[in-house]
């Protein structure tokens, strides 16, 4: 665990080093849960949400496209439930005065249980060797069986509390369990309480003529607000999905783990609306199709797992996490749920209006189930950035270190380096460039050795580098450098377009997925 926590915090120095991510306001000591993206950084961001948005709305001709406001009507958030049960369950330690998130102290402590139950299981395996039969060791072993039931018995007891919404079964866990502050290392710990993750704003021009809104926590409502809207002006027929990228806000008091869990975030979130009674079927549709668009990225499938909800929320029938191995674990990337017809019902309870469907196909009307597919652009990023980073050891035993991104999601794609700044390889450098930044997000470099601009563009994750030397003015020929593999090879200048589009175009990755 310290190893993989050394790794991050080099990830996390590595993100700032290279313009990727920035703590927000920094010279002015920072804002807390809080960052900005760099130049590298807002281009990876956008090439993802690329990929998302073309993957659901190329790739499907029945979802189409919307971007709501962030301002939005206060009823709308009585109506989804967030005014009255959008609630963490906290916790304070009187000695450090910090407080947590109940049941992440929990998990936390479950976690903890699974990685001494992996260490004994690893280390039987190390000494079994090939004979090793980790399902036996795993049914015969005592000090396994220890640990497992153990594990069992707490997370049986913190479900319960969960679904219960019984705030002293999880402080009494917490107690029974011994968990301690991280800070204090203490156990001295208040109630838990429920805190509301709305942001409160007013909107008006006087404090007694003035509207209470809030900052969304989610993107999902302003689909279903516009719904009908998008139905009838698109002729859209069910089933048929609502796409939309968006920023939302949400007060997390326990936010951590660099841009894993922030204040303002992105979310990249499809709502598909179908008939009641077919909702399970389009569940598994979706279940499946979105954990393929992510092992498309071939950033290791064994990487990914779901994760069933035992808690689910008040609106859904089934609901399911797509979890990323990230260096702190298998964490939450995606959500996949099935909502009912729970917020459709409720905005026409709460509206006053009208909005079910006409079924053409039925001859009658209805209020249709919705399907959800809801990612954080953030949490994206710091999946494909962590699973990217890599200090890899050279033959002659110096170290690079490099970001295997995937090429499409480059935020450069190509760098063209003259061998020397003089004897007219800038000015055949500069054509290069010139030809292909139409297509492609090209860099110039000219400054320090060769070598060393190969090592920051491997740094950024360029997968190709295109290095101008004397023979490219007598042949027309170039050296072009693959990053993964460090091979280089004799390319005209001619085909250089034909051969970095194969690797670096979105369309290779979305032929993937289908």
């Amino acid at each position: 665990m310290a190893q993989q926590d050394d790794v991050f915090k080099k990830i996390v120095s590595h993100a700032k080093e290279y313009g990727f991510v920035f703590p927000s306001s920094e010279i002015y000591d920072g804002l807390s849960a809080v960052y900005d993206y760099g130049q590298n950084g807002v281009e990876l961001k956008n090439n993802i949400k690329r990929y998302w948005w073309d993957a659901m709305t190329l790739l499907h001709e029945n979802i189409v496209g919307i971007d709501s406001a962030i301002f939005m009507h206060p009823t709308i958030w009585k109506a989804s439930g967030h005014v009255d049960a959008f609630n963490d369950p906290l916790i304070d330690n009187r000695d450090s005065k910090k407080r947590y998130r109940a049941d992440v102290l929990i998990e936390d402590h479950i976690a903890k249980i699974d990685e001494k139950i992996a260490k004994e299981v690893a280390k039987a395996a190390k000494r079994f060797g090939e004979s090793f039969d980790e399902a036996q060791f795993r049914a015969t072993n005592a000090r396994v069986l220890e640990l497992q039931a153990k594990r069992d018995a707490v997370h049986q007891r913190f479900s319960d509390a969960m679904n219960a919404s019984d705030l002293e079964g999880l402080r009494q866990l917490i107690l029974d369990e011994e968990i301690v502050c991280p800070i204090s290392g203490t156990r001295n710990w208040t109630e838990v309480r429920q805190f509301n993750l709305m942001f409160k704003t007013e909107m008006g021009s006087t404090a007694d003529g003035a509207m209470t809104v809030y900052l969304r926590p989610e993107t999902a409502q302003g689909i279903f607000v516009n719904y009908l809207n998008v139905q009838k002006t698109g002729r859209m027929r069910i089933p048929f999905g609502i796409a939309q990228i968006g920023k939302a806000f949400r007060n997390e008091i326990v936010a951590r783990q660099f841009i894993f869990r922030m204040r303002e975030f992105e979310q990249m979130e499809m709502q598909f609306f179908v008939r009641p009674g077919q909702e399970m079927e389009w569940f598994k549709y979706w279940k499946e199709w979105r954990l393929r668009w992510h092992k498309a990225l071939g950033m290791g499938d064994e990487k990914y797992r779901y994760h069933d909800h035992e808690k689910l929320a008040h609106y859904a029938n089934a609901a399911t996490d797509i979890e990323f191995q990230m260096p702190f674990g298998f964490k939450e990337v995606e959500g996949i749920h099935s909502r009912t017809n729970f917020d459709l019902s409720q905005h026409e309870k709460f509206s006053g209006k009208k909005i079910q469907y006409f079924d053409p196909e039925l001859n009658q009307s209805y209020t249709p189930y919705v399907i959800e597919t809801s990612i954080g652009v953030d949490r994206m990023f710091l999946s494909v950035l962590c699973s990217s980073y890599e200090e890899q050891p050279l033959p002659n035993g110096e170290t690079r270190t490099v970001l295997h991104l995937p090429a499409p999601l480059a935020p450069v794609k190509c760098a063209v380096l003259p061998l020397v700044r003089k004897d007219g390889l800038p000015e055949l450098a500069h054509k290069i460039v010139d030809d292909l930044k139409f297509d492609f997000a090209t860099h110039y470099e000219e400054k320090d050795a060769i070598g060393k601009r190969y090592r920051r563009q491997d740094a950024i994750g360029t997968p190709f580098c295109i290095t101008v030397d004397h023979q490219s003015l007598e042949d027309g020929t170039v050296t072009l450098r693959e990053r993964d593999s460090m091979e280089q090879s004799r390319v005209k200048i001619a085909d250089l377009h034909a051969l970095i589009h194969d690797r670096v175009s979105l369309a290779s990755l979305l032929r993937k997925i289908n």
